[in-house]
């Protein structure tokens, strides 16, 4: 049998924490007798959340995209709790827009594409470099490990649909950068790992429109149905 690593008595942070797949996260951390910061903004319910769960929950209301906002939540960590051993990327957004609209005669925002870009690759990445180097104060276990990222993708990083260029385009560029980061971090015992769930009802997908969320539920074969957030996919990573 393979050697579970127990997550009881860690410390993991979690973008996009108060809702959705980062939700499910953090309390399935808590559950399992780790500690967790919530990083989200600070009009989540990030801080209603981190009090029901009690002591060994924290928020921190940030921006991804933020150097200052992820650094004040890695030091709130470090204060809190210790040390920081897991980052759990969760945060992100999502547009449903056409590359052009003919009928109305109007080409895709390059504003809209470029923040979608921003937040999801960028925020990615802004709070890997910066959790990593928190990580790298731990010290390693028997195995030399030191720590771990968790990077979440999509399945439209590889089949994406109608309406998905900004969102795919994202996502495939979590997927493209997760291999030469988890390179750059092997030496000091940080591991780097990404997901790409299907489609899980969030708030993420709440907030496309109707015609879209149906579109893409269409397209599961069987059952024919949005995933459920609290059957959460990043607790077997871990370890």
């Amino acid at each position: 049998m393979a050697n579970i690593r127990s997550i009881k008595g860690m410390v993991g942070l979690v973008t996009g924490g108060a809702s959705g797949l980062g939700r499910a996260t953090v309390e399935r951390l808590v559950q399992h007798g780790a500690s967790a910061v919530i990083l989200d903004l600070p009009s989540s319910d990030g801080q209603a959340l981190a009090a029901s769960l009690g002591d060994r929950c924290a928020f921190a209301p940030a921006d991804v995209t933020s150097e200052a906002d992820v650094a004040s939540a890695v030091a709130l960590a470090r204060k809190k709790f210790g040390k920081l051993d897991l980052a759990v990327n969760c945060a992100g957004i999502a547009l449903a827009v056409k590359t052009y609209n003919f009928k109305s005669d109007v080409p895709h925002s390059l504003e809209d594409f470029q923040r979608v870009l921003t937040v999801n690759v960028g925020g990615t990445f802004n709070v890997i470099r910066l959790a990593v180097k928190e990580m790298g104060k731990n010290e390693p276990d028997a195995d030399g490990h030191r720590g771990c990222i968790i990077n979440t993708a999509s399945v439209a990083a590889f089949d994406g649909q109608v309406g998905q260029a900004a969102y795919s385009a994202s996502k495939g560029g979590i997927v493209g950068m997760t291999l030469p980061i988890a390179r750059d971090l092997a030496p000091m015992g940080i591991r780097v790992v990404t997901i790409a769930p299907g489609l899980f009802s969030t708030p993420l997908l709440a907030g496309l429109p109707e015609w879209v969320k149906s579109f893409l539920a269409r397209q599961v074969p069987f059952p024919s149905r949005l995933g459920d957030p609290a059957v959460c996919p990043y607790g077997d990573i871990i370890g």
